[in-house]
Formats: C-alpha cells, sequence, structure tokens
C-alpha cells in the first residue's frame, strides 16, 4: 500500500526536533551529512528520554533568528506535504529561542506569521502549541501559558509541557496550567512516557488537559485506561520514539494495538521527525508490517485525531470530509 496518498492528521509533532539535512546544510553550509546523523538523529537505541532529547540541542542553536524559524517552518510543512498530511498541530517552548536577542513575543509571531504563510501557500491546516519545560521554573510556565493567552485567535492553539518527566516533578507548573484552565485554553501534557500509569494519574489531576503526549504506560493500569475512555481523553501515540527512549525494548513490544483494542482514544504520530528519522509514511508502514493494521486503523486514528484537535468545529467537519474522501480511493 503506498501510505502517501493517504490523508493524515498529525497532533504531536515538535518544531523542533524536525529540521531536515537540506535545511541544516543551507542554514551551517559545512554540515556534512555524516556530521548531521550524528548530531541531530538519535542511535535506534537511547538509554532513555533525557539521552534521546539531548539531539535536540544542535537544532535549537540553529533556530534563534526569525528568518530562520520561517525557514524551519517553510521546511517542515515540505514534509508534510510528502506524508500527506492535511492538519498539524507543532509544537515547541518559545523561549529557548532567544539567545540572539529575540524576544519571547517576537518569537511566537515569527513562528505564527510563518505557519499563516505556509497554511495559504500548500492548503494544510495548522496550529501551534507552546511548550513550557519540566525544568523550567514557575515563572517560565507562567510566562509561556500568558504567551498563549495573548496569542489566542491566531494559529496558537494550545499549552503543554514537554520534556524529561522522569527528572522534574510537576510542582512548578501547576499554577501555569491552572491559569490555562481558567481562561478556557486547549492543554495537552507529556505523561507516561518515561514514566508509569501514576504520572498519568498525576498530570489528569493537576494539568487537567484534554490530551495526553504519549501516556503509552496507561496500560499499565486497567482503572486508568477506563477513565481515560470515560473522560474522552486522547493519546497522541509515537511508536518509533518509544522505542528509541526505552519505553519498549523492540517494536513488536510496542503497546500500540492493544491500546486501539482498549477502545482509547488515540492517534498515530512521528513525534520527533529528525531524532527519530520517521515520517508518518514510515512510520504508518511499519504498524502495518508489525500488526498488520488495515485502512479501518489508520481511518479510526486519524478520525479521532480530528475530534481531539485544538481547532475549530467548522474545520474539524472540512478535514473529515477530507479524510473520508481520501479514504474512499484506497
Amino acid at each position: 500500500m503506498n501510505f502517501s496518498e493517504l490523508p493524515k492528521v498529525e497532533l504531536h509533532l515538535h518544531l523542533d526536533c524536525s529540521l531536515s539535512y537540506r535545511l541544516v546544510k543551507k542554514l551551517r553550509p559545512r554540515t556534512s551529512a555524516e556530521e548531521y546523523r550524528q548530531s541531530f538523529i538519535a542511535p535506534p537505541k537511547c538509554i532513555d528520554l533525557a539521552d534521546y532529547i539531548k539531539k535536540a540541542i544542535s537544532a535549537i542553536e540553529l533556530m534563534q533568528t526569525a528568518e530562520n524559524l520561517r525557514l524551519a517552518i517553510v521546511d517542515l510543512f515540505d514534509q508534510l506535504q510528502q506524508d500527506h498530511v492535511i492538519y498539524a498541530e507543532m509544537r515547541f517552548a518559545p523561549l529557548e529561542h532567544l539567545m540572539q536577542g529575540l524576544k519571547p513575543k517576537e518569537v511566537v509571531s515569527a513562528v505564527n506569521k510563518a505557519v499563516e504563510q505556509a497554511i495559504a501557500s500548500t492548503g494544510i491546516q495548522a496550529g501551534i502549541i507552546l511548550c513550557t519545560l519540566r525544568h523550567y521554573s514557575a515563572e517560565k510556565s507562567m510566562q509561556t501559558v500568558e504567551l498563549v493567552k495573548e496569542f489566542e485567535g491566531t494559529q496558537v492553539v494550545g499549552f503543554d509541557i514537554a520534556s524529561d518527566e522522569a527528572g522534574f516533578p510537576i510542582g512548578n507548573h501547576v499554577k501555569a496550567f491552572q491559569y490555562a484552565n481558567q481562561h478556557g485554553l486547549n492543554c495537552t501534557a507529556h505523561a507516561g512516557e518515561a514514566l508509569g500509569a501514576d504520572s498519568v494519574w498525576e498530570t489528569l489531576e493537576y494539568f487537567r488537559p484534554s490530551r495526553i503526549g504519549h501516556g503509552v504506560r496507561s496500560l499499565e493500569d486497567k482503572g486508568l485506561i477506563e477513565f481515560l475512555k470515560k473522560e474522552n481523553i486522547h493519546l497522541e501515540v509515537c511508536p518509533t520514539s518509544n522505542v528509541q527512549t526505552n519505553v519498549f525494548q523492540e517494536f513488536t513490544d510496542h503497546n500500540i494495538n492493544r491500546l486501539y483494542n482498549s477502545g482509547v482514544s488515540l492517534s498515530v504520530n512521528t513525534d520527533c521527525r529528525t531524532i527519530s528519522d520517521v515520517t508518518l509514511n514510515s512510520e504508518y508502514q511499519r504498524l502495518r508490517d508489525i500488526f498488520g493494521w488495515e485502512n479501518q486503523h489508520f481511518f479510526w486514528c486519524n478520525q479521532q485525531a480530528i475530534q481531539h484537535a485544538f481547532t475549530s468545529d467548522a474545520v474539524k467537519k472540512q478535514l473529515l470530509e477530507q479524510l473520508k474522501a481520501g479514504f474512499r480511493k484506497q
């Protein structure tokens, strides 16, 4: 099957972890293909999540001007087109892009403008999620969520917390998520990846997100699975990434098939296209090859992604029509 012809939705996608070699070569001409692979792409098996995300450092260093941020968006939309993505939500931490003098608002403005232009030129619908990071102070988390509020009504559509959940507790970030919930801002949160089901429970209790980034270890607690279904909490699953970060030893060990069969709402995502060296097409192919997934599996996951996307009902209706039309052709 040629998965490149299937329309897709991607909800869990890190902008600063998805720079192609073509873009890196443009921004840093001396970079060889081997240097790119060493600095930007993780090995098939990392020690843990903290080891995996070290590969984002080189990319972030390149994304410190408004122009380079714009080029990163152009590059990402090129990749989305190759995957036939019809809607994507890309996330990044704006406070990581201040090394050359940009102000936080300038960072978000640059990315927002670039996304607006890319939507107009490609026809791909998209939103931006702003991330706080686990190791941030409470002040930095508040600064980030206040940017989400300030840019409400633009392509900025939600708030997230990312980075090493095992190394840093949630305490610094409770107030930021309280602020988000009080102001009706869309929230997702990384959990159930580096830590088990308890981290998902904790995240749901204190952050109250409508989606969980990863959440694959939720199956360790049957009660949690029932709660996720009852509350219609969506899991943004990223299979290859989970294998690389040692959540699962091999792709064959991944529990996405069990999660699907449990009835939990989930979608298939790349997480970090460059660090994991994947596309959505390649993720779909592996799910077909290893778990025997057919079109109905992928249609359901994309339908669930549309239902839980941080966008308007009108856009959701349009996306669902595109999805149905594309799958009818297969």
